[in-house]
């Protein structure tokens, strides 16, 4: 069984060759396992300001082998996606660089992350209600505008709202009918 908030980390683009592939890790130690690997001169990324990018190396740790040239893009929760510290890694687009990087970052000390794991933590830390959780795979679903658009809605949180407020209309109407239950003789 996975421990509910260790740091986690997966691919975050879709398989195959292309321009960036992105190694995305969540969690309480998501610096701290960047920085083993990490390297720009005496540059650390702990010193770094939230919501910044930084150009350099990823290392093995071990070897000290070059791994590949990178840009990491640091957020510190609470204004992420799950509410708690990201690091995002922009490698070169190869399947076998992007999945090198994802090693050496497991290898440093995160967990890989199940399916829908990231979605899962916005959900638990409060980021989304579980409509909103279910809006993200209709986004990446998406075949149609008309879809998009409707997913895009239900992920600002419009459906939810709607049930909140049908919720508030039904609440006011069982109590309504309560009073006229309990005080038949004041039904106006």
């Amino acid at each position: 069984m996975a421990i509910e908030f260790d740091t986690i980390a997966a691919i975050s683009t879709p398989p195959g060759e292309g321009g960036i592939g992105i190694v995305r890790l969540s969690g309480d130690e998501a610096l701290e396992i960047v920085e083993k690997i990490y390297k720009l001169g005496d540059k650390r990324l702990s010193d770094q300001p939230s919501h910044t990018i930084h150009y350099g190396n990823i290392y093995h740790p071990k070897t000290n082998e070059k791994i590949d040239e990178v840009m990491v893009t640091i957020m510190r929760g609470p204004k992420t996606y799950t509410r708690e510290d990201i690091v995002e890694i922009n490698t070169h687009g190869g399947v076998h660089v992007t999945n090198k990087v994802l090693q050496t970052v497991l290898n440093a000390g995160a967990r890989l992350a199940e399916p829908g794991e990231f979605t899962k933590r916005a959900f638990l830390n409060g980021r989304i209600d579980l409509s909103q959780a279910e809006a993200v795979m209709d986004v990446i679903r998406a075949k149609t505008d008309k879809a998009m658009h409707n997913a895009i809605s239900q992920l600002d949180g419009n459906l939810s709202e709607l049930i909140k407020n049908l919720r508030q209309e039904i609440l006011e109407t069982l109590a309504q009918v309560e009073v006229n239950i309990d005080y038949p003789e004041y039904d106006d």
